[in-house]
């Protein structure tokens, strides 16, 4: 079977923008549409090569079914196609995200509203124990691993370490271990193991290296460079017009760190973005994080998108920009909260993409990863214990237990686990469910 014909930049751009509004089920369901899309249906790029860009994409903190998308267009359009490929995956979700907060803020006293989000919360608090046994499966192979994962979980849970320092001492834990004890610390989490053929691709197995994807230390330099400005600007301008205390100014600084933290996807930072904007910053609420990581799972695009609801209830409620703003803080918010969060992934893929990629498969870069891993099992597990908590004792230990709330977390988890439902029908009926209860609450 002869490749398909050359993909022209704008064609591309037609792919990349659909592939935002279409982008549901988080980082595994974006993963298997960009391959049923690019490997199997267009044979824009072989299989092994999509395996070796996952793999990639899998090493770095961040997003990694955006950087995949980012790493593909950049290799078929250079700078321009990796830019468009990024953006496009993100920008779709960040408008839906913007309106659906501003709804959230203004509409959420109204009845059916708050009937929906009291159906919502439970199935929440399912799905994270979703992820943390899905992800715990992948990584725990191993006594040590799930030592690891225990002590996380310790030191979150009982010890109130903070995540940034878990993070770090599972690394140097898996970057010493991995010298004595390689065997435990190889890399667990494959996305594929075997490389198949659906005929030639565009870019093949045997496809040479774009001139453009050939490390050159001027050209990631270069890059460099453009990132810092890129951060620097913006930055300096808030802190120039609002001071470094200002609200707008704290966020861009926050989730530049949170965008460093993102080994193991979106579930593994949330617990750091709640320890910062909940309990440091006060920028939302216990329930309003939970209701913003909800809309997160039911809109397409990244799920580290929720922190664009974090940005946007934040800048609304500290009224960022003055009273008579409040719709434009929290759109403001939220935009910048995207911009400095997606960042370092541009960075991280446009100038270390041709040094970094050779290097995967060397332990010494994977042994870190494999520890942080587990150790985020143990975070994600706190995370969903405390989620629980706020759903079934909405008032604390002294108040009532919530029943209903408690069945439908029951009935979610039997559909996620179960029957293997897709997250976004199981937040659908949820939220239907919410509606049902708390109607027939108020007629009682």
């Amino acid at each position: 079977m002869n490749p398909p014909a050359p993909i022209s930049f704008t064609q591309a751009l037609g792919f990349w923008l659909k592939l935002g509004f279409i982008s549901f089920g988080g980082p595994a369901g974006q993963i298997a549409i960009m391959h049923e899309e690019l490997v199997v249906r267009r044979r824009w790029i072989s299989e092994k090569r999509f395996l070796h860009a996952l793999n990639y994409c899998m090493v770095l903190p961040g997003p990694e079914a955006q950087q995949l998308a980012t790493y593909i267009g950049w290799l078929m359009h250079k700078t321009r196609g990796g830019i468009a490929a990024g953006a496009l995956f993100v920008l779709p979700s960040l408008l839906i995200m913007i309106a659906l907060s501003w709804v959230y803020v203004a509409f959420g006293q109204v009845a059916w509203v708050a009937g929906m989000f009291y159906g919502i919360k439970p199935a929440v608090t399912a799905i994270v124990v979703q992820a943390a046994h899905r992800i715990g499966s992948r990584a725990l192979k191993n006594n040590l691993l799930w030592a690891i994962a225990v002590a996380s979980f310790v030191a979150i849970f009982a010890l109130h370490v903070p995540f940034p320092l878990i993070v770090l001492s599972a690394a140097v834990i898996g970057m010493l271990g991995g010298r004595v004890r390689p065997d435990i610390f190889q890399m667990s989490g494959s996305h594929g193991h075997t490389e198949k053929s659906f005929g030639a691709a565009l870019i093949d197995d045997e496809t040479p290296t774009p001139e453009h994807a050939v490390f050159k230390w001027r050209r990631l330099i270069q890059v460099a460079v453009i990132g810092a400005v890129l951060w620097l600007v913006p930055m300096g301008w808030l802190v120039l017009n609002f001071g470094w205390d200002h609200t707008l100014t704290q966020m861009s600084w926050f989730f530049t760190q949170a965008a460093m933290l993102t080994f193991g996807g979106a579930y593994a930072v949330l617990p750091y973005v709640y320890q910062g904007a909940v309990d440091q910053y006060a920028w939302v609420t216990p329930a309003q994080m939970m209701d913003g990581l909800a809309l997160g799972e039911s809109t397409p695009g990244p799920l580290i998108m929720v922190v664009a609801f974090v940005g946007f209830v934040g800048g609304y409620v500290k009224a960022a920009l003055g009273p008579e703003s409040l719709f434009l803080a929290g759109a403001a918010a939220a935009c910048l909260v995207t911009w400095f969060t997606f960042l370092p992934s541009f960075i991280f893929i446009l100038a270390g993409g041709p040094l970094v990629e050779s290097t995967h498969n060397e332990l010494k870069f994977t042994a870190p990863l494999t520890a942080i891993t587990a150790a985020v099992v143990g975070v994600i597990l706190n995370l969903a214990l405390f989620f629980g908590y706020q759903v079934l004792w909405p008032h604390g230990w002294q108040g009532a237990f919530d029943l209903p709330s408690a069945l439908i977390a029951l009935a979610a988890a039997v559909a996620l686990f179960k029957y293997k439902r897709n997250v976004i029908h199981v937040i659908a009926v949820c939220a239907l469910a919410g509606v049902g209860i708390t109607q027939a609450t108020n007629y009682l």
